[in-house]
């Protein structure tokens, strides 16, 4: 018995991600199981905006954005699972990033491969396990926390003084 991949193309994750150039961080999705893990890529090239300044001698993929592009893959697994959509009104927030670490640069060129599996979900947060590697071996690895709140209700409660 074979399993079918299930993927996703880039107009599949405009679908699900509000993100948009330069931001979309996410180039495809290469299969994904719900509620457990799903395996994405990034491909980096050199026309990338953040590489005129990060750095020009020596071009280097920001740590900042390869976490983002594992949140954004959580992003997707995650509305994958619950079988919907999202909305304008639809806002993913990190609430944790546990135990992140770099263990290689991304340089124009790699493929950036990211597997993300949902460890936990409670209360609304959901907990993943991340790795990026490039040609097999571990870019960079971390614990990410997300909730998915309404865009009015965060607004609401960024509102509130603390310990409201």
């Amino acid at each position: 018995m074979t399993t079918e991949k299930k993927t996703l193309d880039i107009l599949a994750i405009k679908s699900l991600l509000p993100h948009r150039y330069p931001l979309l961080l996410v180039d495809r999705v290469l299969d994904w199981e719900a509620n457990k893990t799903i395996t994405a890529i990034k491909n980096v090239t050199v026309n990338e905006e953040f590489f005129q300044g990060h750095f020009p001698h020596k071009p280097v993929m920001p740590g900042v954005l390869m976490i983002e592009a594992l949140a954004q893959t959580a992003a997707l697994l995650s509305f994958l699972s619950m079988g919907v959509k999202p909305d304008e009104n639809s806002v993913v927030y990190f609430v944790g990033i546990d135990n992140a670490r770099f263990k290689r640069p991304v340089e124009p060129g790699d493929q950036l491969k990211m597997d993300v599996e949902i460890l936990r979900v409670s209360r609304g947060i959901w907990k993943y396990k991340a790795v990026g590697t490039v040609d097999g071996k571990v870019a960079l690895e971390a614990e990410l926390m997300c909730t998915i709140r309404s865009a009015q209700d965060a607004s609401q409660s960024a509102s509130q003084p603390a310990g409201q």
